[in-house]
């Protein structure tokens, strides 16, 4: 938290921060479309690059180009990557705004997008389905359910961000960022301990829950993309317009009343957002841990302390960076898909080496 009060301060009563450099949009925009076409292009039936971005553009109203794919290579692309990797994209970018707004809010810098019930919450409402439809000899949870896996892991990430605002505001305490933190502590180790008890009631659904815990998007199709796409929306909008007030809070809570900032209002206008763009994200992708780390820390380390900054670029390097780990996942093990939480916690692991060795050189 040091460190990220310090890298915060060139954001100070009458100066105003650096605004988003051209290049640095250029190569968040640029790093979208490598993992585009690296995603569309690569897998069982390898397609080529040139191809791939005629058929893109084929997607235009009035543009017809001879991409070369036959009919069966088009199909591939269209109905089975590219809602894939487009959901990955929307994942990716919506945990890495995620992070960066709670990192902004509780002023630090390894602050995760499941910090307050979100992953727990989300957890324990999918090992919930998944256990009950094997008691009952339905087979998989996520075919022809009312109430399936989607849907039990948004309202399970919701209720748990929603007993962590409850338990922050306990007592008459004010919800201060280091109470929501504490209280989202407490509630993540209930809801984990009664997830744990679900689960050793009903062993036999233990391989598809850890499937989901581990993360995956193996299942993606339009409906996946069409479901958290107006969340991703309302979360962009909400939090994006909130990077000017994000800046303003970096100096303290007393330094931003005194520029004309509500920081309560702002703070809990960011938490929701960037609460619900998470439990969105869960919900069709599973437990996909580091993306909210890795990726806001590391745009502020290369790109400045800046918010107005760092917000845009989490989404589009947040967006490619969770495409591309999750084209390694699918082709690195050969026949056997790699979870995808597995890869971005191989990522995740060094970099916190890089943090502490900042953080380190950071200090007095």
């Amino acid at each position: 938290m040091t460190a990220g009060l310090r890298e915060a301060r060139p954001t100070k009563p009458g100066v105003r921060p650096a605004g988003l450099r051209p290049a640095w949009l250029a190569g968040g925009v640029l790093a979208v479309l490598v993992a585009l076409i690296a995603g569309l292009a690569s897998g069982p039936v390898p397609l080529p690059p040139a191809g791939v971005a005629a058929e893109l553009l084929n997607l235009i109203p009035g543009v017809r180009l001879h991409s070369g794919l036959t009919e069966r290579e088009v199909a591939i692309l269209i109905e089975l990557r590219l809602p894939r990797v487009v959901l990955g994209l929307l994942v990716g970018g919506m945990l890495a705004l995620a992070g960066a707004a709670y990192q902004g809010v509780f002023r630090n810098p390894l602050a995760d997008p499941h910090l307050l019930g979100v992953a727990a919450g989300a957890g324990l409402g999918v090992t919930a389905v998944i256990a009950f439809r094997a008691s009952a000899g339905t087979g998989d949870a996520t075919v022809d359910l009312p109430f399936g896996v989607p849907v039990a892991a948004f309202v399970g990430a919701l209720i748990g961000v929603a007993l962590t605002w409850l338990l922050g505001a306990a007592g008459g305490r004010d919800r201060s960022p280091a109470t929501l933190i504490l209280a989202g502590i407490a509630v993540s180790s209930f809801l984990a301990a009664a997830q744990t008890y679900v689960m050793q009631r009903h062993v036999d659904a233990l391989r598809e829950v850890y499937s989901w815990l581990l993360g995956r998007l193996a299942t993606a199709g339009w409906h996946d993309v069409l479901l958290v796409l107006p969340y991703a929306a309302v979360t962009g909008a909400i939090v994006l317009s909130q990077r000017r007030e994000l800046d303003v809070l970096t100096v303290g809570d007393e330094e931003a009343t005194g520029l004309g900032l509500h920081p309560e209002r702002s703070r809990y206008l960011l938490i929701v957002a960037a609460s619900l763009g998470t439990a969105a994200a869960v919900s069709v992708s599973g437990l996909i841990g580091f993306v909210g780390i890795i990726v806001p820390h590391t745009m502020r380390l290369l790109a400045g302390p800046s918010y107005r900054s760092i917000l845009p670029l989490s989404v589009l390097f947040g967006g490619a960076f969770l495409a591309l780990a999750d084209l390694l996942a699918r082709t690195a093990g050969g026949q056997a898909e790699i979870p995808i939480g597995v890869v971005t916690a191989f990522f995740g692991a060094p970099f916190f080496i890089v943090v502490l060795r900042t953080t380190r050189t950071a200090a007095p």
